[in-house]
């Protein structure tokens, strides 16, 4: 299927939009919306990310995963340079169309850029844990996740790391 004949319906009404059967996506001011990732085996939540409109015409086009890099500001085509392809098994949207939520399967096992098989590899103490962890009122984040699915600097060389500092 083309991404020219991919095509999103206007917004009309809070009915259309929360009862309709009419995807009418809702992008930000920067012209975004909100992704999340999970594995749809486990469940595991395996990345955020977001879409612009031609990322979610590209996904539903070709059943893979396409995001929109808002460090690189450019399209993305997960997998493409590590082979880590996110195969979608299955796109939802929520009740106000502002949001995806993309169930997958990833060639590799992993979709962080860093190695990890989630971006979600480090937890924050809260509550009593984080009272009896903590000196000063410092917040140190917990490792959940130890090893490493590939190493980067093998599968992306010299690419500059597309996170922001």
């Amino acid at each position: 299927m083309p991404v020219a004949s991919v095509r999103f319906r206007a917004r009309k009404s809070i009915e259309q939009v929360e009862e309709g059967s009419e995807l009418a996506p809702k992008f930000d001011d920067r012209g975004l919306i909100t992704v999340v990732t999970t594995d749809v085996n486990s469940g595991e939540l395996l990345m955020q990310g977001c879409m612009n409109a031609e990322a979610l015409q590209l996904t539903i086009a070709t059943g893979e995963a396409h995001y929109y890099s808002r460090s690189r500001q450019a399209l993305w085509h997960k997998g493409a340079t590590s082979g880590l392809v996110q195969s979608v098994r299955e796109l939802l949207i929520d009740d106000d169309q502002d949001c995806i939520w993309l169930r997958v399967d990833v060639t590799g096992g992993a979709s962080c850029h860093v190695g990890y098989r989630s971006c979600f590899y480090r937890k924050i103490p809260v509550g009593n844990d984080f009272a009896s962890k903590q000196q000063q009122g410092h917040v140190e984040l917990e490792w959940t996740d130890t090893e490493k699915v590939f190493d980067p600097d093998e599968v992306y060389g010299d690419m500059p790391n597309p996170t922001v500092l």
